[in-house]
């Protein structure tokens, strides 16, 4: 069974950093693109930044490129969301997914992740 599990959000405020992780067991994450996603109040679910299985490369939304970093630690199934700067545009609730097709020509869009974790809430103040 693929479980993901999405952790570290929190109450900051802005200019801040925050640093999400993402859990990974029941399936051999070096296969898999993971992305993080999030849902703000009141409004629909955004695609943020992606990291691709064959070569790792990563892929950012014009919301957050330059503030966010994420990593990959395949031996220890982890996958991270560095974000930095932080703003109270940034608040939300965060998921991570896990896709084993995901093109990278769309890698933000969230039909091409099939499991995805709970949400963790990042708030940050102004």
């Amino acid at each position: 069974e693929v479980q993901l599990q999405a952790s570290g959000g929190g109450l900051v405020q802005t200019g801040e950093s925050l640093k999400l992780s993402c859990a990974v067991s029941g399936i051999t994450l070096e296969d898999y693109a993971i992305g993080w996603f999030r849902r703000p109040p009141g409004d629909e679910r955004e695609g943020i930044s992606s990291i691709m299985n064959i070569d790792s490369s990563s892929y950012y939304s014009d919301l957050v490129n330059g503030r966010f970093t994420i990593s990959r630690d395949n031996a220890k199934t982890m996958v991270y969301l560095q974000m930095n700067a932080l703003k109270p545009e940034d608040t939300a609730v965060y998921y991570c997914a896990a896709g084993f097709r995901v093109p990278k020509a769309s890698p933000l869009l969230p039909l091409w992740y099939e499991s995805w974790s709970q949400g963790t809430l990042v708030t940050v103040s102004s």
